[in-house]
């Protein structure tokens, strides 16, 4: 069995749940790599000495060049913020690694272009996790069998409620300059890619979006109609100010044949309903991770795309969701963002 090098770039909340990611991965599947956990990159040398510690990385380091240059390094994935997505990634390809890349692939259009154009030549991928959520994936399967039929609607949501807290102390997510824009590219990036994954490409938008926060140059709510190229019609809604969600991350499709609703606030459930007129909506179970009847939880979605990752790399097809699939989300959100962030 090969072994993978991974340099792991960022040690905030994402860079824990990749860590986690690689440390548990290979206690639940088999996988087809071997993955040395051997650098963890960042600014803070203190902070990257103790996250090193608690998740098992080899090394650390504060200068993210030198980390790419190392030819003991085959994997560079960057969970960093938004802003600094592209330098890096096009660096990394350039030096012939594999290159992960949480979401969204980059602050701009034109970045994500340059992005897919720069990394063609090697292994990509982009962290859509929620991809790998069991009722995910079951809801992908019912609708390839034909169980939800024509498409009618699809909705989505994406809602927290932190913006409205001015106790809370301030976050790159709310700098223009570090995360590129609002609450579109952080939350709404995730139904974006549900809705192009579930349903297919996005033909016409019309968006809205506003600023709750005096001061604040960035997106703090925004919301979208579109239409489908299936004829389809659907709407997106993201929020940092929805008031009782801590983090719903919900879509519903509704189609000729049945409906199929997923809420990550009741993660291991999907709601399926056939169209006979009955109005029975049943709740599945599915699971991946445990037993039936055994429930996964979010770590496990970073987990499973790893395994994805992995399965297609030693195949040697194109890692999925990849940057053309970062870049199709992206081409949506350059439609969707305010002012200069697109």
């Amino acid at each position: 069995m090969n072994k993978l090098r991974v340099a792991l770039l960022g040690a905030g909340f994402m860079g824990r749940a990749h860590s986690n990611a690689y440390r548990q991965a290979p206690f639940f599947f088999k996988l087809p790599y071997e993955l040395e956990m051997a650098v963890l990159c960042g600014r803070d040398l203190a902070k990257l000495q103790a996250a090193a510690a608690q998740w098992g990385w080899r090394e650390v380091s504060t200068d993210w060049r030198a980390v790419i240059a190392r030819p003991d390094i085959d994997i560079v994935d960057i969970a960093l913020p938004n802003a600094r997505h592209a330098e890096i990634a096009i660096a990394a390809a350039q030096a012939g690694k594999i290159v992960l890349v949480e979401k969204p692939l980059a602050v701009s259009l034109a970045d994500a272009e340059r992005m897919v154009l720069t990394a063609a030549g090697v292994p990509n991928g982009v962290w859509f996790n929620y991809r790998q959520a069991p009722a995910v994936q079951l809801a992908r399967k019912m609708i390839d069998e034909g169980l939800v039929g024509r498409v009618y609607h699809f909705r989505a949501q994406y809602l927290q409620e932190w913006g409205i807290d001015s106790s809370r102390p301030a976050s790159w997510k709310t700098d223009r300059a570090i995360a590129g824009g609002g609450v579109a590219l952080d939350l709404m990036s995730h139904s974006i890619d549900a809705a192009l994954w579930l349903n297919g490409p996005i033909a016409e938008i019309r968006s809205l979006h506003a600023t709750f926060a005096p001061g604040r140059d960035v997106d703090d709510a925004a919301a979208a109609a579109v239409r489908f190229a299936n004829g389809s019609i659907g709407t997106l809604e993201a929020s940092r100010y929805a008031t009782g969600y801590r983090n719903r991350n919900f879509f519903e499709i509704q189609g000729s044949k049945g409906m199929l609703r997923f809420d990550l606030e009741d993660f291991n459930a999907l709601t399926y309903a056939e169209s006979d007129g009955s109005g029975i909506r049943r709740r599945i179970a599915p699971t991946e991770f445990w037993k039936p009847g055994h429930p996964a939880g979010y770590e496990h979605t970073f987990i499973a795309t790893l395994r994805q990752f992995l399965i297609a790399l030693k195949k040697g097809d194109p890692l999925s969701p990849g940057f053309g699939d970062g870049l199709e989300a992206q081409r949506v959100l350059d439609r969707i963002i305010p002012g200069d962030a697109s």
